[in-house]
């Protein structure tokens, strides 16, 4: 391959998981640059009444690694959305909307300071059904971050539930109404939502399993792909383990699914586009 790119859109790391060894994984088939994003920890929230903490361990990691491992690692930090729950259960429902709020700025914050920082994720709102109010407390959280991402000119990456044509339409609707660009918002675990009218100028951030991504570049060139890699001992592998992007970019290109042109476009132009940074 002409291209010397190969990049993760999504992963996380836990030092009680592979943590290291798992990068060294992601190197040895071929892999070149990470987006890690920050692993949920809603009881040291709940303690700090902050996101702080966690963010400024998450940008730790992401050092560690690029000490000792030949891979450059990117961050992403926001409030998980699912802590919303918990925080409400500890504190009440205006508290844990205040916490969260300002998990979003604090992540704005950070980005000023840290140049391996490159978004505010994933937010959203929880992945399964919720009551009302929980709906439209995480609405109005989720909205928020966008505002704080405009303000700072970011992308946003979105973890909701399920992926689809009318989600996509909502979730940029969203962001019209606070002038973010609609292509800094990157759905994450997106299922092969490739063309306009099935993402409504989202970009998708493919999961990728082998299925998804030949559907993928059957329909073009404009998305990212992703193995939501979790790192938890208790589930190896989950959800792709990160030697997967590597080898089916590899597969791609020997089943003549796809050229180099449009692995380039993938791996480093679109990236480099949302994230508005240099990637070499």
């Amino acid at each position: 391959m002409k291209m010397d790119v190969i990049l993760d859109n999504h992963m996380h790391l836990r030092r009680d998981g592979r943590f290291l060894d798992a990068v060294r994984e992601f190197k040895r088939y071929g892999g070149t640059h990470l987006i890690l994003c920050q692993y949920p920890m809603p009881e040291i929230v709940a303690k700090e009444k902050s996101y702080i903490k966690i963010y400024e361990e998450t940008v730790k990691m992401a050092r560690e690694v690029m000490e000792k491992i030949d891979v450059k690692v990117f961050v992403t930090i926001g409030p998980y959305p699912v802590d919303y729950l918990y925080l409400r259960e500890r504190f009440g429902r205006e508290e844990a909307k205040k916490i969260m709020k300002r998990g979003m700025e604090e992540a704005a914050q950070l980005y000023s300071e840290e140049d391996i920082c490159v978004g505010i994720g994933e937010i959203g709102r929880p992945h399964f059904e919720v009551d009302d109010t929980t709906l439209q407390d995480s609405n109005e959280i989720m909205v928020y971050g966008f505002e704080c991402a405009k303000d700072h000119d970011l992308p946003v990456i979105l973890h909701t539930e399920k992926a689809t044509p009318d989600l996509c339409k909502e979730l940029a609707e969203l962001a019209d109404k606070v002038g973010l660009p609609r292509e800094k918002v990157v759905k994450h675990f997106s299922p092969p939502l490739i063309r306009s009218d099935e993402n409504h100028g989202l970009t998708p951030s493919v999961l990728s399993t082998w299925r998804n991504l030949k559907e993928a570049v059957g329909k073009g060139d404009r998305f990212l792909m992703e193995t939501d890699y979790i790192d938890d001992p208790k589930r190896p592998g989950a959800v792709l383990s990160l030697r997967t992007i590597p080898r089916y970019t590899k597969r791609l290109l020997d089943e003549n699914l796809v050229d180099e042109d449009t692995l380039y476009k993938i791996h480093k132009e679109l990236p480099e586009k949302i994230y508005g940074i240099e990637i070499n």
